[in-house]
């Protein structure tokens, strides 16, 4: 029997225990509210939870966000969403900025280094099994599995945009069906489909919504690209400074980059370290670390860059309003997206076409995280790299030990022990101090 209709103030708990217990990146958090919402509370069934999720995927930014978002809308309407994507975002936000303020007040201290040292290597194990966990679900065939490794090669060998690569696997997904071929059909991130049935839901219960419902949600669209473009839009028109560059930057990353957080860092650590120089590799590695160690969307990892690319040019201060304001046009679009995008998506819930084209997008994003983790190795096993036809590769002779010992360590621990993410991160960072502390690092 279908539970009953949940009130908001219930739904609001809920989502407040969903953002405490989001930690460890978007896998955990899917993971988080898939058994909150799909088989504890069974307010959505289990084909919609992963349809939602394949749509979400779609977008630009943190797919986790925007479901909680998507979802959120569905139950209560904008407020509901509203309440679900911000809930989600605060937790980080606070813990995130107190973080890079430590961390640019005292990265100095031999113990904080060693802190950092650790983590690196844990994000690199936790990266890796992100791509062994979202490929082991998407790629359900030999065709996914090709689109998978055709994307790690555009991007890394022929640097290939990223979202050139998202777009082209939507269109192969789309016209594949057309075509009449199987090989994209059944959706993308989560399997078969098989869970909880739809109609023992509590949005089961509900029919098709009505069209106040989605002319609010297109409403409130157009207010969240108010909200974020027109500060945007001040910004850049007062003059150049490091604000006006950040809320560019970050609001283009926000329209063009696709495929949920590790994707989104892939592009971000390009720019951010070797074009705009806001930050080193390593320093990048270290906001990943924080970003993993702390509750909410793997993304606000973004606001540690927009926080050291402040700070850099104008101290604390600077940092901290740098930081904030690299999260609103981080989140902003969001909402947008969400709120604009799912009417459309509720009215085109059973079209083929669409999911074949959401199933090939993640299998071509699981080619791009893999790509990610291979970037993030290269800058912390190895102290030098080279350009080889292009290509960044390692220096011989410049492969840092107590870096591979601990990425071993941190490798053994996720895909030997099993252990859960904190832990991992814990003992890493207990290890990385040890090393440094002994000057074995």
């Amino acid at each position: 029997m279908p539970p009953a209709a949940p009130g908001l103030a219930e739904a609001t708990w809920v989502w407040a225990r969903i953002a405490a217990l989001s930690f460890g990146g978007p896998a955990g958090q899917i993971a988080v509210m898939h058994r909150i919402l799909v088989e504890e509370k069974r307010w959505i069934g289990e084909a919609r939870f992963l349809q939602a999720l394949n749509f979400c995927m779609l977008l630009p930014g943190p797919e986790a966000q925007q479901l909680a978002t998507y979802i959120g809308w569905l139950l209560h309407g904008v407020r509901g969403g509203l309440i679900a994507g911000c809930l989600f975002v605060l937790p980080g936000m606070l813990a995130i900025m107190g973080l890079s303020v430590l961390y640019a007040l005292h990265a100095d201290l031999n113990w904080v280094a060693g802190l950092f040292f650790g983590l690196k290597a844990a994000v690199l194990a936790v990266v890796v099994q992100a791509v062994v966990r979202i490929g082991s679900r998407a790629l359900r065939n030999g065709v996914m599995r090709a689109v998978a490794a055709l994307a790690f090669v555009a991007i890394f060998a022929a640097s290939v945009p990223f979202p050139l690569i998202v777009l082209g696997a939507g269109a192969l997904g789309y016209l594949a069906s057309r075509a009449g071929s199987t090989a994209f059909a059944g959706g993308g991130h989560g399997g078969s489909g098989a869970g909880l049935a739809e109609a023992d839901s509590y949005l089961g219960t509900l029919g098709p919504l009505g069209s106040d419902a989605l002319r609010g949600a297109r409403r409130a669209g157009g207010v969240a690209l108010c909200l974020w473009l027109v500060p945007v839009a001040a910004l850049w028109a007062a003059g150049p400074s490091v604000y006006a560059d950040i809320a560019v930057f970050f609001s283009k990353m926000a329209v063009v980059t696709f495929g949920g957080a590790y994707a989104v860092l892939a592009y971000v650590a390009q720019e951010a370290v070797t074009v705009r120089h806001w930050l080193a590799p390593g320093e990048m590695l270290d906001g990943l670390g924080l970003a993993e160690t702390t509750p909410g969307p793997l993304i606000m990892v973004t606001q540690f860059v927009g926080f050291m690319g402040g700070f850099r040019a104008g101290g604390l201060w600077a940092g901290v309003l740098a930081g904030l304001l690299t999260t609103w046009v981080t989140f902003a679009p969001c909402f947008a997206w969400i709120f604009l995008g799912a009417p459309w998506m509720e009215r085109l819930r059973h079209h083929r076409g669409l999911a074949a084209a959401l199933a090939a997008v993640t299998a071509a994003v699981v080619g791009v995280i893999a790509n990610l983790a291979l970037w993030f190795a290269l800058h912390f096993l190895f102290t030098g790299t080279q350009l080889v036809w292009g290509i960044e590769l390692p220096m011989p002779g410049t492969l840092n030990p107590a870096a591979a010992a601990l990425s071993l360590m941190a490798l053994g621990m996720v895909f030997g022990l099993r252990w859960g993410v904190m832990r991992v991160l814990a003992l890493s960072a207990l290890a990385g101090m040890v090393l440094r502390l002994t000057g074995l690092s």
